[in-house]
């Protein structure tokens, strides 16, 4: 539990019930604010599954290791004029940084096949560890041999490897549940429209847990809550704020009564957005609901072009950095670490806008 220093006082009376609540929900919270936004911005994580991997678990075997006498390596997916990623490669570093420990950095530029050369890369280099946001969920396989053959750890972010498994191809994951995520979402979107209108999805990259789970999960709320919304149109965008933009106007001259938008990220929302004031739209004109919480996408939120953002939130560096430490000193990493992710609306939005990336 957070607690501004102007509440502090007031607090300590309910500490325990509070300490005792997360110890019931068998949560555990960053203490670290990093990055853009207080102490709010920081992860916290919400549950945690499977058994703890250690080094001495791990296929093919891997010394333990001091993590500030070795070079850590973190491969980054995307080109960082995505705001998520820019969060998410800033917080390992800062981490990295307070922690001490020496870091090297890779950018795929949202190429697969750099992203394999790149970790190979990092491995030539003397990179004793590694932490991964990968680019896909499939196809990191030359990569992840070279890490085995070398005994050097991976541990990933954000993007789950499905076909792999914790302990034997890399040690863990720190994730969102994108499912929730797109229920949320749906939620949402029921909410701002009246649950009427005509729908279109923009939807991020093929080949992606994060988009097959966005997407299946806002559906399957949809027809859950026996929803009316009509979807006229799903196209990919690939997560990207000018590919956002021209799908967009696509469906608009296809559909143009389209009344509601749901995209899976905040850089196509925006893209949307610059759709619709092309196509001469106002404010609220179109619901757009999107996912990420990123600090142009809240403030469309205040200025009335977007209708709701269900957070997820980039912040890895402290729960990584912790996860390789509980992985050398068996404590041990859980399977699967999923964070809590918060929402802004229009009622909230001002006031959380800090708190955005």
């Amino acid at each position: 539990m957070l607690v501004s220093r102007r509440l502090r006082a007031k607090a300590a009376a309910v500490a325990v019930v509070g300490l005792t609540l997360m110890l019931g929900a068998c949560t555990k919270s960053s203490d670290s604010s990093e990055g853009n936004g207080g102490q709010n911005a920081a992860q916290q994580v919400q549950e945690q599954s499977g058994s703890g991997c250690t080094f001495d678990k791990y296929a093919g075997g891997v010394e333990k290791l001091d993590l500030k006498s070795v070079t850590v390596g973190f491969a980054q997916s995307e080109k960082e004029a995505n705001p998520f990623r820019i969060a998410e490669t800033q917080s390992i570093k800062d981490e990295a940084a307070k922690r001490g420990i020496k870091l090297i950095t890779t950018n795929a530029q949202s190429d697969l096949n750099k992203e394999i050369s790149d970790i190979q890369s990092m491995i030539a280099q003397g990179a004793k560890v590694l932490i991964i946001s990968p680019l896909n969920s499939e196809g990191l396989d030359p990569a992840l041999e070279a890490a085995k053959m070398a005994k050097v750890p991976i541990m990933t972010i954000d993007r789950l490897l499905t076909s792999k498994s914790a302990c034997q191809d890399y040690v863990g994951w720190v994730g969102s549940n994108f499912v929730t995520q797109g229920e949320r979402a749906a939620d949402a979107m029921m909410k701002v429209t009246g649950d009427q209108g005509k729908l279109a999805i923009l939807l991020g990259a093929p080949g992606v847990n994060v988009t097959t789970d966005r997407n299946q999960g806002f559906l399957d709320q949809l027809k859950a809550k026996n929803s009316k919304l009509d979807i006229v149109a799903q196209q990919a965008a690939d997560y990207v704020r000018e590919k956002g933009q021209r799908v967009t106007e696509q469906m608009l001259q296809s559909n143009p009564d389209i009344s509601a938008i749901y995209a899976h990220n905040d850089e196509m929302a925006l893209g949307a957005v610059a759709a619709l004031k092309a196509a001469g739209k106002k404010p609220g004109d179109v619901k757009i609901i999107t996912i990420d919480g990123t600090k142009g996408a809240v403030q469309g939120l205040v200025d009335g072009w977007i209708s709701g953002v269900i957070e997820s939130n980039p912040r890895f560096g402290p729960l990584a950095f912790e996860a390789l430490d509980n992985f050398y000193s068996g404590k041990g990493v859980p399977e699967k670490t999923i964070i809590s992710d918060k929402e802004y609306t229009a009622e909230n939005a001002q006031a959380e806008l800090a708190n955005a990336y």
